[in-house]
């Protein structure tokens, strides 16, 4: 059995429930599939998480209404609405986030994809973010989750053995990412599982 000493979390979709859902299904009047194409089409996950990189917001909303001028009004609200879009504090993830904290075996951190200019929002609104030993925000580093080099600086900075911690992420992606690094990945689907996974590393929550 590998002993385990740091736990690293995601933030949005573990802890923190964000989605542009929150605004759009009732711009869009419920109608998910009108939702749906402006989502696959001119507001994309890929054009967010370039953001999520450190790519100006208001730079990429001014290049993204050259492409698309018929939806400037949709397309601004995407960040002059993001408060809108973050949602409650998961809150099965955040016991068991204070039961690690407590303790003293583990040392816990945080890797988050978030534009630098939108994560003081959440550092205000949350307070179980301060409860970390450190966070590394994507936005400030420049790059992203699932590059290899975000990991690596996660690894480096908090002096911690990718053999010895667990990543935990919503996203299966960047979960397979940090395996591939040797870093131990459990996929989150919900705070229940969550827990039961942690139990077959011998952490007892």
């Amino acid at each position: 059995m590998k002993t385990i000493d740091t736990i690293i979390f995601d933030l949005g979709g573990v802890l923190i429930d964000w989605n542009p859902e929150y605004v759009y299904l009732d711009v869009f009047n419920g109608d998910r599939e009108k939702m749906q194409w402006f989502f696959d089409n001119v507001c994309t996950s890929d054009w967010n998480e370039n953001q999520d990189a450190g790519y100006p917001m208001q730079k990429a909303t001014e290049e993204r209404i050259a492409l698309f001028p018929e939806h400037e009004e949709l397309i601004r609200m995407f960040y002059g609405r993001w408060e809108d879009m973050l949602g409650e504090a998961i809150h099965g993830t955040v016991d068991i986030l204070k039961k690690l904290i407590d303790n003293p075996s583990y040392k816990v951190v945080a890797l988050t994809n978030w534009s630098h200019e939108t994560f003081p929002i959440a550092l205000e609104r949350f307070d179980f973010l301060h409860w970390f030993e450190g966070i590394i925000v994507s936005g400030e580093e420049k790059t992203r989750k699932p590059f290899p080099e975000i990991y690596e600086l996660t690894l480096e900075r908090f002096d911690i053995k990718g053999e010895n911690s667990i990543f935990i992420d919503d996203n299966l992606r960047n979960v397979k990412a940090a395996e591939a690094l040797g870093i131990n990945g459990i996929h989150f689907e919900a705070p229940e599982a969550l827990a039961n996974e942690l139990n077959t590393y011998s952490i007892h929550i």
